[in-house]
C-alpha cells in the first residue's frame, strides 16, 4: 500500500500529546488573563457609574454610604 504513513511509535504519540497539552495550557492561561482583564474593566465601569451617580446626587460619599446602609437594613427587615 503505497502512500501510507508509517504508524507513529508510542514515544512519538506521547511527545505529541505532551506538546498539545502544553499548548492548551498556554492558551488557557492566555484566556484566563483576558477574562481577568474584562472583569477589571467591568469593575472600573461600575465604579465610574457609581462615582458619577454620587457626583450628580449632590450628596457626599458618606451620605451615600449611609443611605445605602439604611436601605439595606430596611430591605433585610422586610425580607424577615
Amino acid at each position: 500500500m503505497a502512500g501510507r504513513k508509517p504508524k507513529k511509535s508510542i514515544e512519538e504519540r506521547i511527545v505529541d500529546k505532551e506538546e498539545l497539552i502544553a499548548a492548551l495550557l498556554t492558551r488557557i492561561k492566555s484566556e484566563q488573563n483576558e477574562l481577568e482583564a474584562l472583569y477589571s474593566e467591568k469593575k472600573l465601569k461600575d465604579l465610574e457609574s457609581v462615582s458619577e451617580l454620587i457626583n450628580t446626587s449632590g450628596l457626599s460619599p458618606d451620605e451615600v454610604t449611609e443611605a445605602i446602609r439604611t436601605y439595606t437594613e430596611q430591605r433585610e427587615q422586610g425580607a424577615s
